[in-house]
């Protein structure tokens, strides 16, 4: 499960949303979020065909992108339960206390597929866009919050850190696994919450490598003279080009259909 997860980690490829402006994406990926929660019915047709053609733009194979799915499994499984089980409505099926709607299967259905859609969306962002690229865009759309004197760098740079660090920690804790099961620890067998437990002698190392590797990173920043965003520049600016505009369109086109579809109750 450790290597399923795609949030946060960069795959290179010489397609056209690799070559966009990150501000571009990240635009793109809060209207995509945003228009997810416009939908009734036919509004997640919309979302559906407008999500295949990113992928296919995006030139990143769409296994590795739903390989990902596979770590919101429970959180997935969980919340179509919770939506089926207490929303109220017309009666399907009742079993002793259980009772089962249909509004209930239909809400479950929505926010099951707004779950997939926002977990692929959020990763197609992140497998397009290099941790350091997401740092300018994100640093270039705060930007005006510096004048009432909000840390747009320090917050940035935090983000982009936070990034880095989710693909370095899943190999760390795959490497553990490895050495401890080499040393007879049993992670397979017996139930979830069996599972659970014998995870937990994995948190102490693995604690002490993150807190490791944050101290060498401030080490290595402070090396390098690191003191903030005060005064500092970009080794690549972020500039606009014709197909930026052009992308910036379609999502509008994109999110004046979807309020559409939403006016209309579709």
């Amino acid at each position: 499960m450790l290597r399923d997860i795609t949030l946060g980690q960069y795959y290179p490829a010489d397609s056209i949303l690799h070559r966009l402006d990150p501000r571009v994406k990240f635009v793109g990926t809060i209207v995509y979020v945003i228009s997810l929660f416009l939908f009734h019915n036919w509004g997640y047709l919309l979302g559906t065909v407008f999500l295949a053609v990113m992928i296919k733009l995006s030139k990143v194979p769409f296994k590795f992108i739903t390989k990902g799915l596979k770590s919101i499994f429970v959180l997935l499984a969980i919340t179509m339960v919770f939506n089926i089980l207490f929303t109220p409505g017309e009666v399907l099926v009742r079993i002793w206390k259980i009772t089962i709607t249909r509004e209930g299967v239909a809400m479950a259905c929505r926010m099951s597929v707004r779950l997939i859609f926002l977990m692929i969306g959020s990763s197609l962002m992140t497998l397009t866009t290099t941790p350091n690229q997401l740092t300018d865009a994100l640093e270039s759309l705060l930007g005006p919050l510096k004048k009432i004197h909000v840390p747009v760098h320090e917050i940035s740079m935090m983000m982009s850190i936070a990034l880095r660090f989710i693909p370095i920690l899943l190999e760390e804790t795959d490497k553990i696994m490895k050495a401890q099961m080499a040393r007879g620890a049993d992670f397979e067998s017996g139930n979830i919450i069996q599972r659970v437990k014998n995870m937990v002698p994995l948190l102490v190392p693995l604690f002490i490598s993150a807190f490791r590797r944050a101290n060498d990173l401030a080490l290595a920043m402070e090396a390098r003279c690191y003191h903030g965003g005060e005064g500092r520049t970009q080794m690549k600016p972020l500039r606009y080009q014709t197909r930026d505009y052009a992308a910036y369109g379609v999502l509008m086109a994109y999110l004046v259909c979807s309020i559409g579809l939403r006016v209309c109750g579709l």
